[in-house]
């Protein structure tokens, strides 16, 4: 199968090369306000933002911060398909603002505005980073009163389009060979995730410093908990392209808008240097699921019912045994936006008898 990924270096607020109701799933995390080193993004879309920093009004900045990103959530909601997923990351900020310490509780303004434009809020995950820093905790220490609760999670909000899909005819066997392993199902679908975060290098100096990008595993989860193979995935905050990625490994087509062209050689050394990566993670599903088996042998001294055709592999449920993993074949680099991938199904291991 072949599947396409398009980058678009314009801002998101208009997304008009991608058509109504087209897009399948959104994966994306978008410059969180009242975060500091997004204040200049933001301040380009509106100077009024810049001006109430300086009076120290963060409360009226965290607003305007937030009404710019409500342009893209009703893009979002214009270009998904009635049933998609919308999935969003986002971290509240804690911040001192002249004298006043507070949280800009990001996360419950985006579910506001969302559900009022017709998202339907659905159970979130909070992704948890983790740090063992002695000096973790916010405020004076060990007074009363002075000092704060750690904040190390994140918030993945996940919003639905509408009423629960009802999958054609057509779409059923796809859906078939896009499940997911019994024991994936019970990690990924728990409402705590504990992922580390990512530092990433971005090789053009024009381009911002620092990079706020989601680990690849939290777009690779979400792309296989929420669409099918051959789906089309849209990040509208592309950044150095992670979400790109994990939707190519997956087997799913995917689109980005991304406003700094400065980034486009970073995002384009993570494809052509992906292959081996991505495959391993999509190798590693088999791997893992064949030790999980190994174990259940041993534990419950018993068999599981099912069998996998494709992967060679004895299965916990009848949901299964069509499962298929996608891998790449090749890499093509159409032109200065698009690009092609080739994939194959990912054949079993050697030497592995079941």
């Amino acid at each position: 199968m072949t599947s396409i990924h398009e980058i678009f270096f314009q801002p998101s607020q208009k997304m008009d090369s991608i058509i109504d109701e087209s897009i399948d799933l959104i994966v994306t995390s978008p410059p969180y306000p009242m975060i500091e080193m997004w204040d200049g993004i933001f301040s380009k879309q509106n100077p009024e933002i810049q001006e109430f920093i300086d009076k120290d009004d963060g409360f009226n900045a965290f607003q305007l911060m937030n009404k710019e990103l409500d342009k893209i959530w009703d893009e979002c909601y214009r270009v998904l398909k009635p049933g998609g997923f919308a999935c969003i990351n986002i971290g509240d900020a804690t911040r001192t603002i002249g004298k006043n310490f507070r949280m800009y509780t990001n996360h419950s303004r985006i579910t506001e505005y969302c559900e009022g434009i017709g998202f339907q809020s659905l159970p979130v995950i909070l992704w948890r980073k983790q740090t063992n820093a002695p000096n973790k905790f916010m405020g004076s220490g060990m007074l009363p009163s002075g000092a704060y609760v750690t904040h190390e999670h994140e918030y993945i909000l996940i919003f639905r389009k509408g009423a629960k899909k009802d999958f054609l005819t057509v779409e059923k066997e796809q859906r078939r060979k896009s499940a997911y392993f019994w024991e994936e199902r019970n990690v990924w679908f728990s409402d705590l995730w504990e992922l580390k975060g990512i530092k990433q290098n971005i090789l053009d100096s024009r381009s911002r410093k620092r990079s706020g990008a989601y680990p690849f595993e939290l777009a690779f989860r979400l792309i296989n908990m929420f669409s099918l193979i051959g789906d089309k995935v849209l990040d509208p905050f592309l950044g150095t392209g992670t979400t790109m990625l994990a939707a190519m490994a997956s087997g799913r087509n995917s689109a980005g808008f991304e406003i700094d062209e400065n980034l486009f050689d970073t995002i384009y050394e993570s494809m052509i240097n992906s292959r081996e990566n991505l495959n391993a993670r999509q190798r590693s599903r088999l791997t893992e699921h064949q030790e999980f088996i190994a174990r259940y042998r041993i534990d419950k001294k018993k068999e599981p019912k099912y069998f996998n055709e494709n992967l060679n592999v004895p299965v916990m449920t009848r949901q299964e045994v069509a499962l298929d993993l996608m891998i790449i074949d090749e890499f093509v680099k159409i032109d200065h936006r698009k690009f092609e991938v080739q994939h194959s199904s990912c054949p079993p291991l050697s030497g592995i008898s079941f």
